[in-house]
């Protein structure tokens, strides 16, 4: 079946003003025409940004406990749909369908999470140092918000954006990958079905370089959310900086996971199997390096080849699969080049390395799990992200030179630490430069009710999710009102 989406603007499931469409098919089997999907350029942009901002004063003047009550029936329409939802994400991105399913419902973890915060959009009152005065500080939305969003997780990372940013008074424009729309417009028919007023809520397709630069840098557009590469995310830093916009940017990643010699090596097996090769590897917290002490290398690389190995590839919708395709011919192509890089750079192929073209997977973008193992720490494959299934397994001998590999990449995101010992996961915690660290558990797992975000090239501005210092941080800005009801005109500091 093939689905039709269209733009939603202003409240209106419309086709591009063009009349042009692309198709988007299954990563699984090329065959499979997943969907035909508008593909907007300009003309659309503008209208869904004019129609964001009309809707803008009236979103925000409605109460946000109000806001929140339309965030719940969001939740609630998001469950009782999550079965067909999982499955179109199984269909469209290609992940396995457990996966699927659980991208759907950490965005029914965010609608619930963020419905329950339009009750506490906290500021400030403090005291004045002058009587007969207070002060406060509230939170004001800033508009109109643009939001790019990737492909790895169609339906969960556009609620981390969505979800804040409505209750926080925004209106916004979503612009997804172009490899998931289908996804897209099913969270959005989702936000319709649940009330959200005209034009509050507005979605639109196309390239990156064209309808996301056009909408990031539109004048009508008050702040900015973006997660994907490193390479277009620091395009937009240079683009939005000369506008002073607000950007969030969630990045790449280039993760590790450290074995110590009193670890337990079962769990730091599974953690590094569900780490290095959930999602194909297309995670930007996806275990990319694993450090392994001296002691337990050799052991635990024959552990890792025999478990790798023993994975099924296939389609996602099958109930056996544990590694289902990549997205597209793109990245297939890349993940082989940096195989191919990693057998010139000396680094010894352990399994896998090959793309796989029988069975069920004749017709998809299926690359065999890859281990590389004897990998020095500034070789390309252990520097650069390649958001495949791709692990390089490197040895140590200290914690301090396991500590100083990690952190010597130009990536932040996430890192974990396997042992025994509560001062050594102390010090890991201490020392680890990552915006996540993981005690005895893999490097991908993050819990909407914390902030989710990377430094270094990782990431800038605030992190996704929830908590102090979260989405909510960013998709509002801090106004300090001064009432001064002394009936006389009082000079702070020098009335003192």
């Amino acid at each position: 079946m093939v689905r039709i989406v269209k733009n939603f603007i202003g409240g209106s499931w419309v086709d591009a003003r063009s009349g042009k469409r692309f198709e988007k098919t299954n990563p699984a089997d090329s065959r499979d025409v997943v969907a035909s999907v508008a593909l907007s350029d300009k003309d659309d942009v503008d209208r869904a940004v004019e129609a964001a901002r009309s809707a803008f004063p009236a979103w925000k003047a409605l109460p946000p406990p109000r806001r929140g009550e339309m965030l719940f029936r969001v939740g609630e329409i998001l469950l009782q749909k999550k079965d067909e939802l999982g499955h179109l994400v199984t269909r469209e991105m290609g992940k396995v369908l457990s996966e699927g399913l659980g991208d759907v419902q950490e965005a029914i973890d965010m609608a619930y999470y963020m419905a329950g915060e339009g009750r506490r959009l906290q500021g400030e009152t403090v005291p004045s140092e002058l009587p007969d005065k207070d002060c406060k500080s509230i939170r004001e939305p800033h508009g109109v918000a643009a939001l790019i969003t990737p492909w790895n997780f169609p339906a969960a990372i556009p609620a981390w954006k969505l979800c804040p940013a409505l209750i926080c008074g925004n209106t916004v424009v979503l612009k997804p990958s172009s490899a998931t729309p289908s996804c897209a417009a099913a969270l959005v028919q989702a936000f319709e079905e649940a009330g959200i007023p005209d034009g509050v809520v507005n979605l639109v397709y196309g390239p990156g370089e064209e309808t996301g630069e056009y909408l990031v840098t539109h004048p009508g557009v008050d702040a900015v959310s973006f997660t994907g590469s490193c390479a277009a995310g620091e395009r937009l830093e240079s683009l939005l900086g000369k506008l002073h916009r607000p950007l969030a940017l969630e990045m790449g990643g280039k993760n590790a996971i450290i074995v110590m010699d009193d670890a337990d090596l079962q769990l730091a097996l599974e953690g590094v199997l569900w780490g290095a090769f959930g999602t194909s590897g297309q995670r930007c917290t996806a275990s990319s390096r694993v450090f392994v002490h001296d002691s337990l290398y050799g052991q635990f690389l024959e552990l890792l080849k025999t478990a790798a190995a023993g994975l099924k590839i296939g389609p996602g919708l099958h109930p056996a699969t544990d590694v289902g395709p990549l997205i597209n011919e793109s990245q297939l192509q890349k993940v082989l080049k940096y195989i191919r890089i990693g057998q010139e750079e000396g680094a010894r192929l352990v399994t896998g390395g090959n793309r796989i073209l029988t069975g069920d997977c004749s017709q998809g973008y299926f690359v065999a799990p890859t281990i590389f193992a004897d990998v020095l720490p500034r070789m390309r494959i252990a520097q650069e992200e390649i958001f495949g299934p791709v692990v390089s397994v490197l040895r140590f001998s200290t914690l301090d030179e396991a500590i100083a590999m990690v952190n010597d990449v130009p990536f932040g995101l996430s890192s974990a630490i396997y042992t025994g010992s509560v001062n050594t996961s102390a010090r890991a915690e201490r020392d680890l430069r990552t915006g996540l660290v993981y005690i005895n558990a893999s490097t991908i797992g993050a819990e909407i009710q914390l902030p989710f975000g990377g430094w270094k090239h990782s990431g800038s501005g605030h992190p996704e999710a929830g908590g102090r210092g979260g989405a909510l941080d960013f998709y509002s800005r801090m106004k300090v009102v001064y009432r001064d009801f002394s009936g006389r005109l009082q000079k702070a500091q020098i009335d003192r």
